[in-house]
Order: C-alpha cells, then structure tokens, then sequence
C-alpha cells in the first residue's frame, strides 16, 4: 500500500492529480445522482489505469460492483446495508473506516484489506463526533491489527508526517491539506516526495 493516500471530492481531482505521480486515490464523491456517480467512477477508472494509479470507490459498493472496481472504501454506517459477499464473489478488496475499540473489532471480523483510523488531529473537512485520536492510539490500533495495513487519516500535514509513520501507520490519508491548497498541484508533488523518502 503506498504510503501517500490521496483522497479527492470528484473526478475533476483526479484527472488534475493523478498524472503527477499519486498512487493510491480515493474518490469521494458527495451529493452526486447515481447516473453522475457512475460517470464520475468511469473518468477515475480510465485515468488511473493510464496511469498506474490505484482507485478506491468511497462508499458506492453497488457501483464498484457494476463497474467493476477493485477496491471500495466503506465506513461503519455502510457495513448495514453493503453487501460484502457480494463484494467478495466479485473480487472487490475493501477498506474500512473506524473511531473507536468496538469499531476496530468489527472492521477486523470483516477481515478488510486495510483499516483506517481518524481523525488523528483535529479535521477541517467535517464535524466529527470524535475527539483527535492522537499518536498513541495510532501505535495502540497497530498493535492489534498486526501486519494489515494501517491508514491514518485527519489533519494530516507533511510536518505530522513523521510522527504518523513512527506511530505504526502504513499509510497517510490526506484530503484538506491538498484540496485547499493554493497550488495543489505543487502540493501533491510535496506529498509524493515526503511519503517516498527511504
């Protein structure tokens, strides 16, 4: 798993993005039509197989499986109604989001392909119900999930980058800190380099 993990609001993002170098991307969309949903996940689709890029669906599972995705992002919310057997006949690998103790158990007996955990400092992006993690719980949710991959993901900044990694996590997951930027672009090159370093 690439330790840089771009997260973006729609297409447009990851056609800007994507060719700079990014590996790993996720497409969240928000409020979009079904019939946009599908569009937006085929632009994706095209761009990152052009480019070598690997493509994670956020939350459309149904999508992923119509389209034929390999790999979706599901939060706790969508583990009540996404068919995982479903996504598990169609080869689809998934990641799963939690927050607490009991949400990290019952990712693990779902046996996802990564877990992740947020948010480690305070977000911008959206009101959480749920104070910043911080470091130790970082090293506390590695721990327990041994060698599956760890993604870390809120308030995430190049500068936190050491820390986060140190913590135990394999992965940093960024979405504010590239979106807002005033030369995204840029950013993102800055992200590839500090992520890559030996």
């Amino acid at each position: 798993m690439d330790r840089f993990y771009l997260i973006v609001p729609d297409a447009d993002w990851i056609e800007r993005l994507v060719p700079l170098g990014v590996r790993l991307v996720q497409l969240r969309l928000k409020d979009a039509t079904e019939d946009d949903t599908r569009a937006q996940i085929r632009r994706a689709q095209q761009v990152c197989t052009t480019h070598g890029a690997q493509l994670v669906v956020n939350d459309h599972w149904q999508a992923a499986i119509d389209l034929q995705a390999d790999f979706v992002h599901l939060g706790q919310e969508d583990l009540e109604t996404a068919d995982i057997p479903a996504l598990r006949r169609a080869g689809i690998r998934f990641g799963l989001s939690t927050h607490d103790e009991a949400e990290r158990e019952r990712a693990l007996s779902f046996d996802p392909a990564y877990i992740a955990l947020g948010p480690v400092y305070p977000t911008l992006l959206k009101q959480m119900p749920w104070a910043p993690q911080g470091l130790d719980r970082v090293a506390d949710w590695k721990r327990a999930i041994g060698a599956r991959p760890l993604v870390a993901i809120g308030g995430l900044t190049i500068d936190r980058l050491p820390g986060v990694f140190a913590a135990g996590a394999d992965s940093a997951a960024v979405v504010t800190d590239i979106v807002t930027a005033p030369d995204p672009a840029q950013r993102s090159r800055d992200w590839i380099a500090a992520t890559r370093q030996p």
